[in-house]
């Protein structure tokens, strides 16, 4: 559902933020991306995204190439890891504004914010600014507007940071149910332990180069009696 083609960044001529990256997220997975800081996650997510420009290679979300800049951002829901923004407008008219922008008609965009609100125990904040909201409500809220469309591709960076362990707790079990209707969800985060736990395919990218890549059988057969974190240390140390 997202394909990533050889595709080069860089911000500064000849030091290279992602180098030459292929990555193939399939259709019901949870692909869980990782890497230490400065190591290219968030320059990948950018341009996945279209916030960013490749300088080199092809991204396609569904089929469709980001250069369908309208068609291509419909496909997702994207959550970054900052959830500073809009904070002058309310929850709700944050929400209706997300509405509007993907098309979601005024009935079910109302279903969805309902029952979002509720899961994640914030429709009595609806009405209050989002700057009033501490880091953890702000998480919510942007998680709600992510998934408000209905999208089958889930980009979330860092989307567990702030969230209480109830909410944190559904947001996995959303993710595994996303993915379990055949969907995809492309996942970064510092915390090794949930992706050892909740990812289908691990993608360790360090450098800007991707130095390993599979699913956690193959990565407990040739790192056996290793956790997660003494694999990823070891690779990223030695790469």
């Amino acid at each position: 559902m997202i394909n990533i083609k050889n595709v080069t960044k860089e911000y500064v001529e000849g030091i290279k933020a992602v180098d030459n990256l292929s990555i193939h997220i399939r259709p019901g997975e949870i692909y869980g991306f990782i890497g230490p800081n400065g190591a290219g996650k968030s320059t990948t997510i950018k341009m996945i995204t279209g916030i960013t420009d490749c300088d080199k290679g092809e991204i396609l979300i569904n089929g469709i190439s980001l250069d369908d800049e309208i068609n291509s951002k419909l496909q997702f829901g994207y959550v970054s890891d900052s959830p500073d923004m809009f904070l002058k407008l309310k929850g709700l008219e944050y929400l209706n504004f997300l509405a509007t922008i993907y098309n979601v008609s005024k009935e079910d965009s109302k279903k969805r914010i309902v029952e979002l609100a509720d899961k994640f125990e914030l429709t009595s904040a609806l009405g209050d600014k989002i700057q009033t909201y501490s880091h953890g409500m702000r998480q919510k809220i942007m998680v709600i507007g992510a998934l408000l469309h209905d999208p089958k591709v889930w980009i979330l960076d860092e989307p567990l940071t702030g969230l209480d362990p109830k909410s944190s707790y559904l947001l996995k079990e959303m993710m595994k149910e996303h993915a379990r209707k055949g969907n995809s969800v492309f996942f970064s985060t510092h915390v090794l332990e949930v992706a050892e736990k909740l990812c289908d395919r691990i993608g360790i990218i360090n450098k800007g180069k991707l130095v390993y890549e599979g699913t956690m059988e193959e990565i407990k057969e040739n790192y056996p009696n290793l956790t997660l974190e003494e694999i990823f240390l070891e690779i990223t140390q030695n790469a």
